[in-house]
């Protein structure tokens, strides 16, 4: 563990140095306030700061008060060493951010046990982090398939559909829908079918570009994202995607079901639609048109498709 030392007294600071790194801990010399917060205020920042409180300025509680107010999910522990010792100072310096204080002159036994506390509070809060990521990823994603679920694409299309209010750029909307899903699952158990959506989803995510945003809408049904897409290369793309199902055989209790999907594709363009909802309702009156002309085939949203009520 990375470990910032700083103290103006180049004998104190000799000590602390020798001290840490004979506990194993990686040292970060400072000899006043500015190379400390030079430290501090850069992206590879020491986990832990031992900063004496009166150095020529910044001093240590002052670089306790910055520290705080940029501080991300990389946090700092900060331990004071002073030799104040009134309880005013004690809570001026725990106010100003410190995490813990050692009082001047230190035990090395005192000081080496307060370390290790910043050890478990860090290692608890990196522990904290990696949970609420794990929970924030978990209620993005389709637990089935492992695409975005619902609410996030439907995010997404809100946050696409501003980004081409700003830039202009086109982007298309794929509904895609598998065909006789039903059949699957009444044949051959929902098992299957739950192996079909994971297959799909599959597919299509690989079938797409890097930058393209895949989601579950629902049931059997996608949506798919596609920045920087125009109606032809919309349609291109779609009819790539139903390609791909389309030769794409899942394994099943020694069998190989074929799927096949039909696919509803609009486009935002020039401003129009208006509002996320419309682009969603064109692609789905696409997808209707290419279920009811047979199955596995896209159709593009026609004019009237986009009617919006004012």
């Amino acid at each position: 563990m990375r470990v910032l030392v700083a103290d103006d007294d180049p004998g104190t600071l000799a000590i602390l140095e020798n001290l840490l790194q004979s506990w194993g801990y990686l040292v970060v010399p400072a000899r006043d306030g500015e190379e400390a917060w030079t430290q501090l205020e850069g992206p590879a920042r020491p986990q832990m700061a031992l900063l004496d409180w009166i150095m020529p300025d910044p001093d240590g509680a002052e670089i306790c008060r910055r520290l705080r107010r940029i501080q991300g999910h990389d946090y700092v522990y900060v331990i004071l060493v002073t030799a104040r010792t009134r309880k005013e100072d004690v809570a001026a310096g725990l106010e100003a951010g410190a995490d813990d204080y050692v009082m001047k002159p230190f035990d090395a036994d005192e000081l080496r046990a307060r370390l290790k506390v910043g050890e478990r509070v860090l290692a608890f809060a990196g522990g904290l982090v990696a949970a609420n990521n794990m929970l924030r990823t978990m209620a993005l994603t389709d637990e089935l398939t492992g695409l975005l679920n619902r609410g996030a694409i439907l995010g997404r299309l809100d946050e696409e559909h501003a980004r081409h209010g700003r830039t202009g750029v086109p982007m298309s909307l794929l509904m895609v829908d598998i065909d006789h899903f039903k059949d699957f699952n009444d044949t051959f158990g929902h098992v299957a079918g739950d192996s079909v959506l994971a297959a799909v989803g599959h597919a299509l995510r690989g079938g797409c570009r890097p930058y393209d945003v895949v989601g579950r809408y629902g049931g059997e049904e996608f949506l798919i994202l596609l920045p920087a897409a125009d109606d032809e290369l919309g349609h291109f793309i779609a009819q790539r995607l139903r390609h791909i199902v389309e030769q794409t055989h899942v394994p099943f209790d020694g069998r190989r079901l074929r799927v096949m999907v039909s696919i509803g594709s609009a486009t935002l363009r020039g401003g129009l639609p208006k509002r996320s909802e419309t682009l969603l309702r064109a692609a789905d009156a696409a997808l209707y048109r290419a279920k009811g002309r047979g199955r596995n085939r896209v159709s593009v949203a026609m004019e009237k498709d986009y009617r919006e009520d004012d």
